[in-house]
């Protein structure tokens, strides 16, 4: 399980990273609201532990944010607030749950396990757009119900634009999700497997599936 901690005070993301470190989570940190899109953007986590109190932007701002943009996992808020009202905002704007500075740590863990296993539930395996179906449990693509042959590229490419269906995603972000940060690949080869991948989804005739939207990037075209 993947679990990003955004937490401006430093000593208190560490000991929190630690103790989930030692519980066997795979776990990111950062302490700005912005770091944490830039990772959501090219990554996905299982839990988002979110403080209220960030620089810049707000934890509820972020919150909102990400819910916006199709976040799945589960999110947990820390705040020293522990007002009605405010908890009442930040499970209004996508929190599944919440915890009360100051904590102790053996609660923040119990609750984790606790989101854990209602989002291991309650995810969702299947994406559909128009006739083409993501299976994420089989990582496995299916247009009319039949299954598409795409090489491990391929597959990569499109399964983040499904994973980001309705959003705008850029060369650098498509590049980031199939090769990976430690390789510099130029646009010319994105948009040359973007030409791969069409030739197996679009249909003659019609626009293509996925859409360019120029000088921005590409998503799936939802209609």
């Amino acid at each position: 399980m993947k679990l990003l901690v955004v937490e401006d005070d430093d000593r208190l993301r560490r000991n929190i990273s630690h103790i989930l470190q030692k519980e066997r989570y795979q776990v990111i940190q950062v302490a700005t609201a912005e770091e944490a899109l830039d990772y959501l953007a090219v990554e996905d986590v299982d839990l988002l532990l979110l403080d209220w109190m960030l620089p810049m932007m707000s934890g509820v701002t972020l919150c909102k944010t990400v819910r916006q943009q199709n976040f799945q996992g589960a999110i947990l808020m820390l705040t020293a607030k522990g007002e009605a009202e405010d908890i009442v905002e930040a499970l209004d704007v996508g929190a599944d749950d919440y915890l009360t500075k100051p904590f102790k740590l053996e609660e923040l863990l119990a609750r984790v396990r606790a989101l854990l296993r209602r989002a291991h539930k309650t995810v969702e395996q299947t994406i559909t757009i128009e006739e083409l179906t993501l299976h994420k449990d089989r990582r496995q693509f299916f247009y009319q119900q039949k299954p598409i042959t795409l090489t491990k590229n391929e597959y990569l490419l499109l399964e983040f634009l499904f994973l980001h269906k309705g959003q705008i995603v850029s060369h650098e972000q498509i590049a980031t999700h199939v090769w990976g940060f430690d390789y510099t690949v130029s646009n010319n080869s994105v948009d040359a497997l973007l030409k791969l991948v069409r030739k197996k989804i679009d249909t003659p005739s019609a626009p293509s599936r996925i859409e360019n939207i120029r000088g921005l990037g590409f998503k799936m075209r939802n209609s």
